[in-house]
């Protein structure tokens, strides 16, 4: 009887000797892992290795790179949505500062998981304190990157106030977060602001016709514009949904984005628009819940859609106004988790308020 090998028993070095042996029936077959480039997610392999990589806010990374290139980098807040190019610019920069001594010189880290303040006494103070590289004729500062400052406790970000004064000459601070409001004022006055915007269209799609070219794929001019829409200027969800569609079909069209994401498609807002505004309350109710069924749609997304629908429909300001509040209370109810079949129903009463008012204002 063939005796079965446990890799977790024998050395790695003894693994590898049995495994080349030819002939040998106790080997076992192990099944190598997909090559790294291919599972490498999307987003990490096309994040921009340098400043001129980086796809938006030119304006800001020129800044950013002036102040690295005159050696009078300041202490750094990078805030914004998320997927707009925070993170990769000031990798970016340590990049330029450092070369081959990149991972030596910064510390980076992750605040939503270390927020407490001990992480600031022990791990930034320790690498903070520590002697810096000598390039050159110079030495170079040191770079401490906290990713989603945001979620660092009040006390830890006093206790970084007192680290960041400390080590000014020796150290640099960047952090980056996506609420600028959490992030206690005394920080604040100690770094230089950067607001990150949400991209530009024209940005997005720009990179993601350098994606589809690079891995060469199919990709149909309604498939883009579909990817460049539901990304609302976040070039990682942007990424995300390319690399999962790809996944999921060979040809990347507007259907296949959408089916993949699970939002409705448009056609099927138009139609629900159409619904909302002629038939009445229980057959609006019955058709939406079909398709709901049908399709798997989720009403957040369906509210979210016709929100963005409602400014394209010719109705006067005010009612405009009350329906796009209405929808945005619905979505705000759906979000922590009350009934779909209640908030249709509200949904449903929103659109007969308008076609109320829409009726007494023609007349």
């Amino acid at each position: 009887m063939t005796e079965v090998i446990s890799l977790m028993d024998i050395d790695e070095d003894e693994s590898k000797n049995i495994a080349s042996k030819p002939g040998n029936s106790n080997t076992v077959a192990v099944v190598g892992a997909p090559p790294a480039a291919r599972a490498t997610p999307w987003v990490e392999k096309y994040r921009p290795q340098s400043l001129a990589d980086v796809a938006a806010h030119r304006d800001i990374v020129d800044t950013i790179d002036r102040l690295t290139s005159e050696n009078r980098l300041p202490h750094l807040l990078l805030y914004g949505p998320p997927g707009t190019g925070k993170t990769s610019t000031i990798l970016a920069v340590a990049r330029k500062l450092y070369g081959s001594k990149y991972q030596n010189m910064i510390l980076e880290l992750n605040a939503s998981d270390d927020r407490g303040i001990d992480v600031v006494r022990q791990q930034i103070q320790d690498f903070a304190s520590t002697q810096s590289f000598s390039f050159g004729a110079k030495a170079s500062v040191k770079l401490v990157l906290l990713d989603e400052a945001d979620a660092m406790t009040k006390e830890a970000q006093f206790a970084l106030r007192r680290v960041i004064e400390k080590y000014t000459k020796s150290t640099r601070f960047a952090l980056i977060c996506n609420n600028v409001n959490k992030i206690i004022p005394a920080l604040q006055s100690r770094c230089t602001r950067f607001r990150f915007a949400p991209l530009d269209p024209v940005h997005v799609n720009e990179r993601l016709k350098h994606v589809i070219n690079a891995e060469g794929l199919d990709v149909s001019a309604s498939g883009l514009a579909a990817l460049v829409r539901l990304s609302n200027g976040d070039m990682r969800k942007a990424l995300n949904i390319l690399q999962s569609t790809h996944m999921a079909s060979p040809q990347i069209t507007e259907e296949a984005v959408y089916l993949c994401t699970g939002n409705p498609l448009p056609r099927d807002i138009e139609q629900i628009c159409h619904w909302l505004l002629n038939e009445s309350f229980a057959e609006i109710f019955r058709r939406i819940s079909e398709m709901n069924i049908k399709k798997g749609l989720a009403l957040v997304d369906i509210v979210r859609e016709v929100t963005m629908f409602v400014f394209k429909i010719k109705m006067p300001s005010d009612v405009r106004v009350h329906l796009i509040n209405d929808m945005a209370d619905i979505e705000y109810r759906l979000t922590f988790g009350c009934s779909e079949k209640l908030q249709l129903g509200s949904l449903i009463a929103s659109f007969t308020r308008a076609r109320s008012a829409l009726v007494a204002a023609a007349k």
